[in-house]
């Protein structure tokens, strides 16, 4: 029987979704609910979230879970997405509309910073890049843009930790998420010369200290009354998603992979070092995880199944009709190839362009609307594979996201990757990852293997191994080509 007594909620506060799961003390789902979430978009890419809209989510997931639950829960997990700028006063209400991650009004800063080498000089402080997304260009642009809202905020936080402050009482932010720009991850405080080289030092003051590993906060009377639970309740506020989905799938040993197929394309690597002299770019981040002597190379890419779902609209499909489609071209799409880059912010992984954007080649008359889609979910693919290589992946990978769903898509990626990929049985892997380091901060740790028993495993096909290995030269020898016209 199901052990309830005991159960962990998980809260994943994502960016189109929020969603809480309840797990029992052995891993088991017993309860889930979600709500959508809604992005405000507006021109010059602006992309922005509504702080009490999220909340409101957040509360009625709980809600819903804890109520289908026979006693109150011993705690709740706050996991969600990371990067953006969540600009609050000391009592946690917004100062102005939280800006998104996905936000792109600040692409020419970054842009400028690659050229005088700002980027470069951050990442040798604190072993990450940047992106437009990110507190160092939102703060730098809000500066020249919106001096009022940096005057009238306390805390420029993150998702996670705009929440936990609504619900505690409590302003702190995980590691995690306070990695990306300005945190070195060995010493886990704030790399002065990185603020400076962004020309925000000033703006030290309302950045929150990195919380301790396994910190442990209480629901306050505010919090109790939203969410329908008991005062005092243990909450823990983070990892952020990326590391969560990590620990929730199953990476623990150095080179173990997490591929994230989301909205986004997050490829992580566990690794026991940190390199800010990278023989490559200065692109992605150091993640800082629990355990301070190791760190997650994450490299997320910013187009995952937002590109898939972009290119069956185009050609009047849906994602039922995926399966279909892609049985109906074969490897190599009859020649059609794409590049994946569809964000009106750019790319950001493995590599930071700002003008980046996607494209079709090699088609005529004689190509249908399956080799369309069969070349960008290959084109995703191929920039997994990019990701992932660049991260140090050594061993078996893991895969979660809304993408793993596809049999046909998991099966390329195996082909372009040439490795099985594992695949948890249990979707919520981030809810699940943040429902473990509330375990272990309660000092009630569980069984790992128990819990990451469930998964299925997908295998490439030897058979295409030849034409994938050929398509993924190309790719990167596309992508080279592509970099020289954007960077014009």
């Amino acid at each position: 029987m199901t052990e309830t007594a005991g159960a962990i909620i998980g809260v994943d506060i994502g960016t189109s979704v929020t969603k809480a799961v309840a797990f029992g003390r052995d891993g088991t789902r017993l309860h889930a609910a979600a709500r959508p979430s809604t992005l405000l978009r507006s021109s010059g890419g602006r992309v922005e979230q509504d702080l009490e809209e999220v909340l409101s989510g957040v509360a009625e997931v709980v809600a819903e879970v804890g109520g289908a639950l026979p006693e109150p829960p011993a705690a709740l997990a706050l996991t969600g997405q990371g990067d953006g700028l969540w600009l609050r006063d000391a009592r946690g209400r917004a100062v102005r509309r939280m800006i998104s991650w996905m936000d792109g009004r600040a692409a020419p800063l970054v842009d400028r910073w690659q050229r005088d080498g700002t980027v470069a000089e951050v990442f040798r402080h604190t072993g990450s890049g940047l992106f437009p997304g990110c507190h160092a260009p939102l703060l730098a642009w809000l500066r020249a843009h919106e001096p009022e809202a940096l005057e009238r905020a306390a805390v420029a936080g993150y998702c996670v930790d705009a929440v936990a402050q609504r619900l505690t009482g409590t302003v702190g932010v995980d590691a995690s998420d306070a990695t990306l720009p300005f945190l070195d991850p060995v010493t886990r405080t704030y790399a002065r010369p990185a603020l400076a080289a962004c020309g925000v030092e000033d703006a030290a003051a309302l950045l929150p200290a990195p919380a301790a590993p396994h910190t442990v906060l209480a629901l306050d009377d505010g919090g109790a009354a939203l969410l329908g639970l008991p005062a005092g309740l243990p909450v823990t506020s983070g990892p952020y998603d990326l590391p969560a989905c990590a620990l929730g799938s199953g990476v623990r040993e150095v080179g173990d992979g997490l591929l994230t197929v989301g909205t986004t394309l997050a490829c992580q690597v566990l690794t026991d070092r940190v390199e800010r002299d990278p023989d490559g770019e200065p692109a992605g981040m150091s993640l800082c995880t629990p355990q301070p002597d190791r760190w997650l190379r994450a490299l997320p890419a910013m187009v995952g199944t937002a590109g898939i779902d972009w290119a069956l609209g185009m050609v009047g499909a849906t994602t039922g009709d995926l399966e279909t489609l892609l049985d109906s071209s074969p490897v190599g799409a009859h020649g059609v190839v794409a590049l994946p880059f569809l964000s009106e912010a750019g790319e950001r992984a493995p590599f930071v362009a700002p003008a980046a954007r996607a494209s079709f080649e090699g088609m005529s008359l004689t190509h249908g609307r399956a080799d369309l889609v069969r070349a960008m979910c290959e084109a995703v693919g191929y920039a997994a594979r990019h990701c992932l290589e660049t991260a140090g992946l050594s061993r078996t990978p893991a895969a979660c996201g809304g993408g793993t769903r596809s049999p046909g898509w998991m099966r390329i990626f195996a082909g372009i990757l040439g490795r099985p990929v594992r695949v948890p049985a249990e979707p919520e892997v981030g809810a699940k990852g943040a429902a473990l380091v509330a375990r272990s901060a309660l000092g009630d740790p569980v069984d790992e293997e128990q819990w990451h028993a469930g998964y299925r495993l997908v295998e490439p096909d030897e058979a295409d191994r030849a034409r994938y290995e050929q398509g993924y030269a190309e790719y990167r020898e596309r992508v080279a080509a592509a970099r020289a016209r954007w960077a014009d």
